[in-house]
């Protein structure tokens, strides 16, 4: 080949010749050569040429020529006329198993693979190889796992976060079901995404620990749910009332009127008086010489008898019953004239009972007059007061100085309760 240089002004010239050294090689037991450049159109470009050779082709320069390595001697051999890899069979030569007969130098995590004429070493499924040895394929570097990937040797594993298991495929993550699967609500559980809720029923709250429910005490929050007193069960409360009174609702206690229900123990002798939380007996008969009984609840002093004079005239009983802690001043009890003379004139006292000046009259026209606790009272308690209505009358001043007078006494009972 001539090459051209150019350098400055002068043009040199070479004239070199590329020799290409191609074995030849044993045609025995071997496949036959493609021969690309003719089976390749435009194996080479440019100027090249192209030359086959046993497995394959070259392109050089044009003016390059091949030369045919001299033949290595062969030497058959008793024992193997046959190229690497191969033995006698016959007239043949078959491939060696160098697997088969351990003529291999596989490393021992690898496995050995025959091929035609030779062998490879393949590493284990999860290895790779690097030069002679197996490294292990961290797997976990393609997500191959929807939470949490572990490598491990020669393979991987997928873990869910906590509140997901492996579905089928091993790698995707599912929601459990804690409910399903005995989580420790004491009461009511609710699963959600990944985790699960604890519940109580009502009268009940969740404790610290987000399991266990623990009952509330309704009773310590409020001293207004029940009128009497309150009991706190499990999960709720409920109202009681004192003896003598029922539940009303679910909170307040009404009074039992035993002389209607008939719960009382008075005789035929005596008459039944219902009064807050229990009942009184009282004598039927309760006029005290000098008076006589004219009817059920009323006395009079007969005008003959000369003590009569400095007596009220009448006397009619009459039975009341307060409650403990009443808000003062209150109005109580009402008396009201039955008849009244022309001319009149009327006026209302305390005759008697009241010696702690616990109440007091407020008089609200001439036949009328309002009884007034004056002061708070607690009971269980009685008063017996004589409320005295003193008539005087001008129109009879011919018969001298007239007045009379007529009482009501009224028995009061201060219940032991404030309701």
């Amino acid at each position: 080949m001539t090459l051209f240089l150019n350098s400055g002004l002068k043009i040199f010239v070479f004239e070199v010749t590329f020799v290409w050294l191609v074995p030849k090689v044993l045609s025995l037991c071997l496949p036959s050569d493609i021969n690309e450049c003719e089976t390749i159109p435009d194996a080479c470009k440019g100027e090249m040429k192209c030359f086959n050779h046993y497995g394959g082709y070259l392109c050089l320069p044009r003016s390059a020529s091949v030369i045919p390595a001299p033949e290595p001697p062969i030497t058959p051999t008793e024992t193997n006329p046959c190229p690497l890899g191969y033995e006698p069979q016959g007239d043949t030569c078959v491939d060696i198993n160098e697997c088969e007969r351990e003529e291999h130098d596989c490393q021992p995590s690898q496995e050995c693979i025959n091929t035609v004429g030779a062998f490879t070493c393949q590493c284990p499924d999860g290895y790779r190889k690097v030069g002679t040895e197996c490294i292990d394929i961290d797997e976990c570097r393609y997500r191959y796992c929807q939470h949490r990937c572990v490598n491990v040797p020669g393979s991987f594993s997928c873990q869910c976060e906590p509140g997901f298991q492996l579905a089928g495929n091993n790698r995707s993550c599912i929601d459990v079901n804690e409910c399903d699967m005995g989580a420790p609500c004491s009461q009511r559980c609710y699963n959600t995404y990944g985790t699960f809720l604890c519940r109580c029923d009502q009268g009940y709250e969740l404790g610290p620990d987000g399991f266990a429910c623990n009952d509330i005490d309704e009773c310590s929050y409020s001293s207004y749910l029940c009128q009497y007193q309150c009991v706190n069960e499990p999960g709720k409360f409920s109202c009681v009332c004192p003896e003598g009174y029922q539940l009303q609702g679910t909170r307040l206690c009404q009074d039992i009127n035993e002389c209607e229900t008939g719960e009382h123990q008075c005789t035929d002798t005596q008459t039944c008086v219902n009064i807050h939380g229990r009942y009184q007996c009282v004598d039927s008969n309760r006029c005290q010489e000098p008076y006589v009984q004219v009817s059920e609840n009323r006395c009079v002093c007969p005008v003959n008898k000369p003590v009569c004079r400095d007596l009220p005239f009448s006397i009619v009983h009459r039975y009341m019953s307060i409650t403990s802690e009443r808000s003062v001043p209150s109005d109580i009890f009402q008396i009201q004239a039955t008849s009244v003379s022309p001319g009149a004139y009327n006026t209302f006292r305390i005759r008697s009972g009241d010696e702690n000046g616990d109440f007091y009259i407020r008089q609200i026209n001439n036949i009328s007059a309002m009884l007034v606790l004056a002061r708070a009272v607690s009971g269980p308690r009685e008063y017996t007061l004589d409320l005295e209505m003193v008539s005087v009358n001008p129109l009879l001043s011919y018969q001298g100085n007239y007045q009379t007078s007529s009482a009501l006494r009224l028995s009061i009972y201060v219940g032991p309760y404030t309701f």
